[in-house]
């Protein structure tokens, strides 16, 4: 059989994505290898939410493009979804396949035509070749502009939700998508020409999907999708009447999936700040809804957010951050921050940065305006210094180390679960990296190993200061070490 290595870029959703087309391969028997490593098929799933998401995929291809000349290389994903062209030009013809984000479920099949085909490794590349050009459509549904027309249902029995997973090659914590794609036109962003308009899985097969992952032992999935607060369930429960079909959004789906398990704990990948409403908190206040929150702030001046098209002002996010401290009490709280946006003057940084500290954000993914081509802001004026948009990325950077000790030393002393991950890669030590309930890494000596996805009750003894940059592409520095509680 062949070897196939995979690499994800960006999102939670593409990393669900990924790990669905991973256990297709899997399932036929075919031997997954870590990236770096040789193999026979190399798959890259790609982002372009900035352009360094870019760069970093072109240079993950070049590398790979390095092995053996029989090596088959496939880029999938919002990047090869926009810029197919450009990704095949990496090479010399045939050796970079594409497959654009909105048909990434073929690769779903693409194990099952391998495994029935008896060929060496040499002819792989003009086979997959073939196949592809034989499975996928020639005319692509989403278009490159900002008023595709889609389909107007948000609820379509889309090929956006064949990903389904139930070992997770990559992941102790289960992931599970509940919804793709996003209605909002924000100045800056250029996913939603890749993903095309929001589409939700209905409420049913979201809950049979999970009640699997429970049955099979994940003590947590986290909810991933585009813009999580675009879910809407139109199925209707037997209404023939369009317009007697009550739409359920995400609050009203946490509450229907946590009736229809026991155990098994939500993770929220990401909301916006409209959509933390008093009926998303009285739900959030479930024991079973992890206290982490990553919130789409971009901006905390109300000039710059309308610049952006967001929809909201930093008085509408606070409102919401109180809300889910009353019923959370001190939840990880993360935030993502665009800095040099056009027209963003030193007093709209200041506004964003008083902002963040007031919070008192646990987490800061801070970084510079990056133009990206289609979308309103490309063209925007007048444009920040790329010089001074460092800077201010810097001066959050430094904020975001101080809050995060902080936050730390909060929870030194106190007890949380935790769900184990992986064996701690230091040698000849008995450590196991374990997440916990609100998202902090913990290292956790114990005397024997402990398998993957175990939930741990552990107390928090010390916080480990910060060696290597949080906000960078690495994240798997831990936080603290922990304590078993027996």
């Amino acid at each position: 059989m062949f070897s196939v290595a995979f690499q994800t870029l960006g999102c939670k959703l593409n990393q669900v994505e990924t790990e669905s087309v991973v256990s297709a391969f899997q399932a036929q028997g075919f031997r997954v290898v870590g990236w770096g490593e040789p193999a026979d098929l190399f798959i890259i799933n790609t982002c372009t939410v900035t352009s360094k998401a870019e760069q970093k995929a072109r240079r993950v291809i070049r590398r790979a493009l390095k092995e053996p000349p029989a090596a088959c290389l496939i880029a999938t994903g919002c990047y090869a979804q926009l810029e197919g062209p450009a990704l095949r030009s990496l090479g010399s013809p045939g050796r970079v396949l594409v497959v654009p984000g909105d048909q990434k479920d073929r690769l779903l099949d693409l194990p099952g035509f391998l495994a029935d085909t008896a060929c060496a490794s040499a002819d792989l590349p003009l086979l997959v070749d073939q196949w592809l050009r034989d499975h996928l459509a020639l005319d692509s549904p989403i278009a490159r502009t900002l008023d595709p027309p889609w389909p107007s249902s948000p609820v379509v029995p889309s090929p956006r939700f064949r990903f389904d997973v139930q070992d997770f090659a990559f992941h102790s914590r289960a992931f599970l998508k509940i919804q793709d794609g996003c209605d909002h036109i924000c100045a800056y962003c250029r996913v939603r020409l890749a993903r095309g308009k929001s589409q939700s899985l209905e409420k049913e097969v979201v809950l049979q999907r999970l009640r699997e992952l429970e049955n099979r032992g994940y003590t947590e999935a986290v909810l991933t999708g585009i813009n999580l607060n675009l879910y809407r369930d139109l199925s209707g429960d037997g209404a023939k009447d369009p317009s007697e079909i009550p739409s359920m959004d995400l609050s009203g789906l946490l509450t229907y999936l946590l009736r229809g398990t026991d155990k098994i704990a939500l993770r929220i990948s990401s909301t916006e700040p409209e959509g933390i409403t008093a009926d998303f908190a009285r739900i959030a206040a479930h024991r079973r809804i992890r206290p982490h929150f990553h919130i789409s702030v971009q901006s905390g001046s109300d000039r710059i957010l309308a610049l952006m098209r967001r929809g909201y002002t930093a008085r509408r996010l606070e409102e919401g951050i109180r809300l889910l401290r009353s019923v959370k009490g001190d939840p990880f709280l993360a935030c993502d921050i665009i800095a040099g946006f056009p027209g963003e003057t030193e007093e709209d940084f200041e506004a964003t940065y008083d902002l963040c500290e007031r919070i008192g954000f646990a987490w800061i993914h801070a970084f510079p305006f990056s133009p990206r081509p289609g979308t309103e802001a490309e063209t925007m004026t007048p444009r920040v210094p790329e010089r001074i948009a460092v800077q201010r990325v810097d001066r959050l950077i430094t904020l975001a180390r101080r809050l995060r000790g902080e936050y730390l030393d909060r929870w030194v002393g106190r007890e949380v679960w935790a769900t184990s991950e992986a064996s701690h890669p230091l040698k000849n030590s008995n450590r196991t990296l374990a997440v916990s309930e609100n998202y902090l890494k913990l290292i956790i000596p114990s005397t024997s190993p402990i398998p993957p996805g175990t939930e741990l009750r552990c107390r928090i003894i010390e916080p480990i200061p910060l060696v290597q940059d949080p906000l960078g592409e690495d994240e798997s520095a831990a936080d603290g070490i922990a304590s078993l509680i027996e």
